[in-house]
């Protein structure tokens, strides 16, 4: 039987491969040679992904496929020790079902390809790096306009699927945020709540942070639940899922796109909103601008002719209890050799000030006796 296999190490990517990659896209594709680049795991504090593989490549083609191909591309392999999660299938099939109908700017894919029975998967994505694109980080100098952009971004993406009813159709495989095989993921006490569990017992900074804002593992994990039961009662939409400032960049001419879509989901548009406000701006710019630019937001998609945008004073309140995932499942799940020091640090200083300020707790409280 031929092995359909993506290697998760760069000496496995020769022309043959990489041929086959793109032709799930490119059908008419030759590759004809294949430079391995770089290579990257999020390991040893560098501030890249962390469930994935990232393998840069430079690439020669035939004669014969689209003439526009850019020769320089990223390959996103599943990560060495991580085994089959179910992270894999959502990239995959965003990119590879929505990717090219997407109303965001997010890295051309050539190419995206899942093999679950050697739980392994190769997606094929322009290297941005030649455009000159910036990757920001909670370290980043970022202003009000630059979040802006990415709410822009947001409110195109969230009005384009609010409410369809594609969802029972083609884009059924959109788990919602309270069910699917990444809500078992992170709601299993053997899966993400134990990784957490274990966090907060090891990291000194991680544990005194959540006793700052009188919560535990435990309770955290039950107002997150009961924050995405409540929003899955209200109009629901395709999310990025994962809009921490990390997880965007920006190109020269100062547009800005998304990536990694690895949690993408059916939910609710605010959590998408709420983290890259928490993470992508300073405490005190958090502070003055966070009412404007969930305004803003909420301005785009009345603009967009939405008939059902819930009301700014609602929208308000979901970003109080939204905090609560971005705090708990946002970055408490990160080791430190993901990103190193001063980034987690910086994210859980972050998100833990907005849970205090915006008084998430209470709020969540609140919900859950009404």
């Amino acid at each position: 039987m031929t092995d359909t296999s993506i290697p998760l190490e760069p000496s496995g990517f020769d022309a043959e491969l990489m041929q086959r990659l793109i032709r799930c896209k490119y059908p008419e594709v030759v590759v004809e040679s294949v430079r391995i680049v770089d290579a990257a795991l999020s390991s040893e504090g560098e501030s890249r992904v962390s469930t994935a593989r990232r393998i840069a490549v430079e690439v020669g083609y035939g004669s014969g496929g689209p003439a526009d191909l850019p020769t320089r591309l990223i390959v996103k392999v599943a990560r060495p020790g991580l085994g089959d999660i179910p992270l894999y299938d959502n990239e995959v099939n965003v990119y590879a079902r929505v990717g090219d109908e997407l109303p965001v700017t997010t890295p051309r894919c050539l190419g995206a390809y899942r093999d679950a029975p050697s739980s392994s998967f190769g997606l094929v994505l322009e290297d941005l790096r030649p455009r000159d694109a910036l990757f920001p980080s909670v370290l980043t100098p970022t202003t009000v306009d630059d979040v802006r952009g990415v709410i822009d971004q947001l409110a195109d993406l969230h009005a384009a699927y609010w409410q369809s009813e594609r969802f029972d159709n083609d884009l059924s495989w959109v788990h919602p945020h309270i069910s699917g095989p990444i809500h078992e993921l992170f709601n299993h006490e053997g899966g993400v709540p134990m990784l957490i569990n274990w966090e907060v017992q090891t990291q000194q900074f991680k544990r005194e942070l959540v006793e700052s804002v009188s919560e535990t593992p435990d309770s955290l994990l039950e107002k997150v639940a009961r924050a995405q039961q409540h929003q899955a009662s209200l109009p629901q939409t395709l999310v990025h899922g994962d809009t921490h400032v990390g997880n965007t960049y920006r190109l020269a001419d100062g547009s800005c796109g998304l990536l990694d879509w690895q949690l993408s989901a059916r939910g609710f548009g605010m959590h998408d909103v709420t983290y890259i406000i928490i993470t992508g701006l300073s405490v005190t710019d958090r502070r003055r601008h966070e009412h404007d630019l969930i305004a803003h937001y909420h301005r785009r998609l009345s603009e967009a002719g939405l008939s059902d945008v819930p009301p700014l004073d609602d929208l308000l309140q979901e970003y109080r209890y939204a905090a609560a995932w971005c705090f708990y499942i946002g970055w408490l799940t990160t080791p430190l050799e993901n990103y190193g020091w001063e980034i987690n640090v910086a994210n859980h200083i972050r998100l833990a000030t907005a849970y205090r300020d915006l008084e998430s707790k209470q709020a969540l409280e609140a919900l859950q006796a009404g």
